[in-house]
């Protein structure tokens, strides 16, 4: 394994196993550390916890299942990233220390360093998704395949 592909892999499984964790003791009955009540006291409300978890559990697996298509990643780091930040404001208006706050923008920067590799990886290989069939998804593509060009 290259230098690139370590790098991507360990960012992008530290933001995995902390979307995991979190995701799973967000529905634990006694949450391990200062999840507990945390969501009380960030003034969520508790179905927001459900959209959470689904979604981050959706975003892990974007990111882990080989053949998902690029655009399909690319909303996952988009939506982990917005909830890394969410959270930090959210820890931050509700007047919580210093470390509460920064702790997400680490794993931000997790996230920043597992997205500029996944590009570094990624940047050769073309969109899996051509579209449906005799859909035309470029124009270029639609004229070549009219006069006969495949």
């Amino acid at each position: 394994m290259n230098k690139n592909k370590t790098i991507y892999w360990i960012a992008t499984g530290l933001v995995c196993s902390v979307m995991v964790f979190s995701a799973i003791n967000f529905n634990l009955k006694n949450p391990l550390g200062p999840m507990k009540g945390a969501f009380v006291h960030l003034g969520l409300p508790d179905y927001f916890r459900i959209e959470l978890t689904v979604a981050k559990a959706l975003g892990v697996l974007a990111l882990l299942t080989p053949g998902i298509p690029r655009k399909a990643k690319e909303f996952a780091y988009a939506g982990f990233a917005i909830t890394l930040v969410s959270a930090s404001i959210a820890h931050f208006a509700a007047g919580d220390s210093v470390p509460f706050v920064i702790d997400p923008l680490l794993f931000l920067g997790a996230l920043i360093t597992s997205y500029i590799y996944f590009n570094k990886l990624n940047r050769d290989q073309p969109e899996r998704f051509t579209g449906l069939p005799g859909q035309c998804v470029r124009e270029i593509e639609c004229d070549a395949g009219k006069r006969g060009i495949a």
